[in-house]
């Protein structure tokens, strides 16, 4: 659309806004009616590790939440000249799952507990046992219930428990509710009714009752809502809150808040069955859209669902692209000690094409990217390493090889699973996040390490914050009874294939070789974690 006809929009409020919360950036852009990103803004942050806890501050939160906010007006009036007082409707997406419980007084009861931690590992166990079905340690009730286990003092004070966009959605709508996506990833959800899981929800409130809290689990919990279903409006005090200038009006329309995962999933229009996604940034996973329920429970698969409802397998790592970066880093360090200006975007082509002419098993080297624990592989903690013998091909291309085959190593180990021994089956894969920029290199070696094709669209690197705005986009916009799957292929995604590679068999042949070696190295990776402390 023109500039004259995004200008028009803005102003006359029909422009639609998605904000994501991601591990290091939090992003907003604002789309027109044809979802068409027409501005956005951004706010860089990082977590901390405070009391051996990976958190952000609510303060960070609310500063980065603005920031972005108010970088997303600025770059309005720079390229529109108009400011921003009205909006069709807003979606909120953050990192998904973690820990935000709170009393009546609507406080913070303890810091806001990330995904990235990994110590909630008894209690994952035992609730995997007694419902069942897995609860990965990132959940939300997984840390709830090892609250429990530990006898932390705030949990007999909690009214409320949420993730950190179900959070941000309460503050800005005075509504407690999740997109089923993101509710998904807090307790399990019962495919017929759309909800948690009525016999999971009694389980749990047996085995917490020797404990006597004054509450039973589901009065704690958000409100789950689909896709296309209105969550609430924007508060005068949340109008504040969000945008500081006071400029933005209140009463706002809110679509339900979802996860990166589900934002993920529209983002790359694979909410459909036998469709499915690699988000591949700080964390990398794998969404796959199930036919049917797995035979048994995994404890490297995790069962979510689309922002609709429907059954997702989903192979989650907490480590991909940082360590990959700290190497990138250096390389930054060392061209400018020689007095050389680097160019960030072409440093990462260069090294990434570089991996490209490497030998296909990496010539024999090995590394773990684990800057944090990694629980499909059974680490609590992390130590990035690399490790060659005196035989190893150690060269350039090589050495960045086996880096970004790391990167997707233990995302390999639970696609094994789904696809070798569950035998799903896929039609495509789509890419997205910051891997897959480099043209021709993640795409490729994704390919290969789950030989299936994998495609990568233009619109895939706007990511979460923009499927989030989609979604925000569908509650106004959609026809009566058109489902978010017609909405995306019709309105969203029409004419856009994006653009496919197939699994190169010495690609395959190579990841395979490499992931013997990753296996076999685990031991050197456990006692680093031993050893280094």
């Amino acid at each position: 659309m023109s500039l004259e006809a995004n200008k028009s929009i803005i102003v006359s409020g029909k422009a639609v806004l998605g904000i994501e919360l991601g591990s290091t950036r939090i992003k907003a852009v604002l789309v027109n009616e044809k979802n068409q990103p027409i501005a956005s803004g951004s706010h860089e942050w990082e977590n901390q590790l405070v009391n051996n806890i990976w958190t952000y501050s609510e303060e960070a939160i609310w500063t980065g939440i603005q920031e972005s906010y108010q970088d997303m007006v600025k770059d309005v009036k720079e390229k529109y000249g108009v400011p921003v007082k009205k909006l069709a409707a807003i979606g909120f997406s953050a990192m998904m799952h973690g820990y935000m419980p709170f009393n009546e007084a609507g406080e913070l009861l303890v810091p806001f507990r990330t995904w990235r931690n990994t110590m909630t590992e008894k209690a994952s166990e035992e609730l995997t046992e007694l419902f069942q079905y897995h609860i990965p340690q990132r959940w939300s009730i997984a840390h709830l219930y090892q609250a429990m286990l530990n006898q932390e003092p705030h949990v007999k004070d909690i009214t409320f428990m949420t993730t950190l966009e179900g959070y941000v959605h309460w503050k800005l709508t005075g509504e407690k509710v999740l997109g089923v996506g993101e509710g998904s990833g807090m307790f399990p959800i019962d495919m017929e009714i759309k909800n948690y899981d009525p016999k999971c929800l009694a389980a749990f409130d047996k085995l917490a009752a020797p404990y006597g809290f004054p509450w039973k689990l589901e009065e704690i919990l958000p409100k789950v809502l689909l896709a296309g279903e209105e969550a609430g409006r924007l508060t005068e005090e949340g109008a504040k809150l969000l945008d500081t200038t006071g400029e933005l009006e209140a009463g706002i329309p809110f679509c339900p808040p979802e996860g990166d995962a589900g934002t993920g999933m529209v983002a790359t229009n694979s909410i459909a069955k036998r469709t499915g996604n690699v988000s591949a940034g700080t964390s990398v996973f794998s969404m796959v859209v199930l036919e049917k329920p797995l035979s048994k429970v995994y404890p490297e698969i995790d069962l979510v669902t689309t922002p609709t409802g429907n059954l997702v397998a989903m192979v989650h790592c907490n480590n991909c692209t940082s360590d990959l970066n700290a190497w990138v880093n250096l390389f930054k360090e060392f061209a400018e000690a020689m007095g050389i200006q680097v160019d960030m975007n072409q440093l990462f082509g260069t090294l990434y094409h570089k991996a490209m002419e490497g030998d296909t098993d990496c010539g024999g080297l090995l590394a773990y990217n684990y800057f944090s624990g990694e629980h499909i592989t059974g680490f609590e903690e992390g130590r990035p390493l690399f490790v060659r013998t005196p035989e190893s091909k150690f060269n350039l291309a090589n050495f960045m090889r086996v880096n970004l085959f790391t990167s997707l190593g233990a995302l390999k180990t639970g696609m094994d699973i789904l696809l070798k021994e569950e035998g799903v089956r896929l039609d495509k894969i789509l890419g997205h996040g910051g891997l897959f920029k480099t043209k021709g290199v993640g795409q490729n070696l994704l390919a290969g390490a789950i030989d299936t094709p994998v495609s990568v669209m233009e619109t895939a690197g706007e990511g979460g914050a923009w499927g989030i705005a989609v979604l925000a986009s569908y509650l106004v916009n959609k026809e009566a009874g058109e489902s978010l799957e017609d909405y995306l292929n019709h309105k969203v995604f029409a004419g856009q294939e994006g653009e496919e590679v197939q699994p190169d068999t010495r690609d395959v042949q190579g990841f395979n070789e490499f992931m013997v070696r990753y296996k076999a190295g685990l031991a050197i990776e456990r006692a680093a974690v031993e050893n280094l402390k």
